[in-house]
């Protein structure tokens, strides 16, 4: 059954995209898919495998949720998962991820009390031959699965927030932000979001009581796998690196 499955992806992606990409245009989003009895990440994970809010989901291999612990002092942020990620279904366990760490190895922040996840849930790609190629989700994507973020950021109570890269940070932070011009800056969390409202009031119990979420911050800088493309990655890392540094001595 799972074989089959797999086989009538590989068909869809090789039709190309072009009914996906209409079908994205009226997504429902995740919205309806987010149970509201869901108090925790785990119920949330499990919910979020079903979810139907683009037609991503039609040629991924399964929903790549976020990981970690819910008491994290640290969200990551990314983008979307890959290719391994799709397959193992988890954030960051490529070469991307595998930079990622040693990157917060090298700031002396404790991956312990880090907790990542990415905009959009699902890999987008191309087919080319056997090879999956990344594809940047586009706006409609972000907006679809940002319902899926909001609803994660209910249940976890960061001291930093960091966004990699750029569809990261937009779907947080809004459009006009730009990462090249305010990366490693660290600017007041939620205040800075796009919708602060969504973000500022958190449940305390199972009873539906919510209050203020704990003030953070948040810092912006580069995708880890932006390093991996640099014609100078030495240079590119050590910049990533210097942005860590600063979430770091944030949480000291």
């Amino acid at each position: 059954m799972r074989t089959a499955r797999r086989a009538a992806r590989v068909r869809a992606a090789r039709r190309g995209r072009t009914i996906g990409m209409a079908e994205t245009e009226s997504a429902p989003g995740a919205q309806e898919f987010i149970p509201p009895s869901a108090d925790t990440i785990d119920e949330l994970r499990a919910a979020a495998g079903d979810c139907r809010g683009c037609e991503l989901y039609r040629d991924a291999t399964q929903t790549v949720f976020g990981r970690g612990d819910e008491h994290a002092r640290v969200v990551f942020v990314g983008e979307q998962p890959g290719d391994i990620e799709d397959q193992k279904g988890l954030p960051f366990v490529g070469p991307a991820g595998r930079l990622l760490r040693k990157a917060v190895d090298d700031a002396a922040l404790d991956p312990a009390q880090i907790y990542l996840t990415n905009a959009v849930k699902h890999f987008r790609f191309e087919l080319r031959g056997k090879r999956r190629i990344h594809q940047t989700p586009d706006r409609v994507h972000v907006t679809a699965c940002r319902p899926w973020l909001v609803a994660e950021f209910a249940r976890l109570r960061p001291e930093i927030v960091v966004v990699l890269g750029a569809t990261a940070a937009k779907a947080l932070l809004g459009p006009s932000f730009r990462v090249t011009k305010q990366r490693g800056e660290l600017l007041p969390w939620p205040a800075a979001a796009q919708h602060p409202e969504d973000f500022e009031r958190v449940p305390v119990d199972r009873t539906g009581a919510v209050a203020d979420a704990p003030a953070a911050r948040l810092l912006a800088t580069i995708h880890p796998s932006a390093v991996l493309r640099a014609d100078n990655q030495d240079v590119a890392y050590e910049g990533l690196v210097a942005d860590l540094k600063v979430a770091a001595k944030a949480l000291r």
